[in-house]
């Protein structure tokens, strides 16, 4: 899939991350805008732990793309004030990649692993051992000269981070003592981000501009950066001074970016279903032949934020339109006509009996 401007998933430009010169990303929990009751959440966790001096139970983050995740198990290890480092799990291929990983870690570092829910069955295994007992069982060699070792590891924290839960397997899912859900911003929350993020770039804006830019990130952080950079550029071109209002207004129309947030694809997607199929129930897999795209990508990118909006369904008969996406659309009669006609069949097939 060509990449979005209002896509919720990570980029090149947002891969530069903690590391990068212009870094929008919060450092402590006291600065994380957002996900109030999480934030109180961890942070009496927290306190527990260092009170203790005892390693943070094991941490589940899961939600949408785009939300915070890495950010918040960074915020962990510095609140902990421990040691923090982090992997994806397509990247450990192998137990021997997982045990250099875990005993290079020191007394209650935070180990954290993006898209968990696509660990290796077999490094799950290993793992378990690891984050009851912080005990790793390797089985070393081949064949009849083939020895099981067990190496002591020092207590640590794992941060696991996902956007599909429901794909965790129970018995790592269960290992984790702290599991949190990360849910959509409000734009009220998001305009709160923004501006820290229009400062941090020495970008002037005004309440209003930061307002507009909000509504229209999809209720994702990383959209809201993402969107305000590029209004940024809009207005060093056009050499405004403060980015109010109507610049912003005119700098996201030109990328195409409507009031809802939503983009050409969002809008081909619900005219996909209206128009090919007549607002009928459609399958997700004939919707991503029809797209072109893959299923995975409709399911956890496009209609996420089209299901939070409302303008979608999900029944056991596939996606449909709702009156809001109709209305969104300009579209509303057809939906009243295609319900009367549907009824009028039931009703002709009543009067045949």
């Amino acid at each position: 899939m060509e990449e979005r401007l209002v896509s919720p998933q990570k980029q090149p430009e947002d891969e530069q991350g903690l590391n990068a010169p212009i870094n929008l990303r919060p450092n402590s929990l006291a600065d994380f805008v957002g996900q109030k009751q999480v934030c109180e959440n961890l942070k009496v966790f927290i306190e527990a732990a260092k009170k203790r001096g005892e390693a943070l139970d094991h941490v589940l983050l899961f939600g949408p793309p785009g939300l915070g995740k890495t950010t918040l198990a960074s915020i962990v290890a510095k609140e902990l004030g421990v040691g923090f480092r982090a992997t994806s799990a397509p990247m450990i291929s192998k137990s021997g990649d997982l045990a250099a990983i875990l005993t290079n870690l020191e007394r209650n570092d935070v180990l954290f692993i993006d898209e968990i829910h696509r660990l290796n069955p077999a490094i799950e295994e290993v793992l378990y051992s690891a984050m009851e007992d912080f005990q790793l069982d390797l089985i070393i060699g081949e064949g009849p000269s083939a020895r099981s070792v067990r190496i002591d590891l020092q207590p640590f924290t794992l941060v696991g981070a996902t956007t599909r839960s429901g794909m965790l397997s129970t018995p790592l899912r269960e290992r984790f003592g702290i599991p949190l859900r990360l849910d959509f911003y409000s734009p009220e929350e998001l305009e709160k981000i923004v501006p820290r993020g229009a400062n941090l770039l020495g970008m002037p804006l005004s309440k209003e501009g930061a307002m507009e830019i909000a509504k229209r990130s999809r209720g994702t952080p990383r959209v809201a950066g993402r969107l305000l950079r590029r209004v940024r550029d809009f207005g060093a071109v056009a050499e405004a001074g403060e980015v109010d209002n109507k610049m912003a207004d005119k700098a996201l129309r030109r990328l195409d970016v409507d009031n809802y947030g939503l983009d050409a694809f969002d809008r081909r997607y619900l005219q996909c279903i209206v128009t090919n199929y007549g607002g009928v129930p459609v399958g997700a897999d004939t919707l991503a032949a029809a797209l072109s795209e893959e299923r995975d990508t409709i399911e956890e990118v496009v209609e996420p934020f089209l299901l939070k909006l409302g303008f979608l369904q999900r029944t056991p008969r596939g996606r449909v339109i709702s009156d809001l996406g109709c209305e969104y659309l300009g579209i509303a009669k057809l939906r009243k006509n295609m319900r009367f006609a549907q009824n009028d069949l039931f009703d002709d097939l009543g009067d045949k009996d």
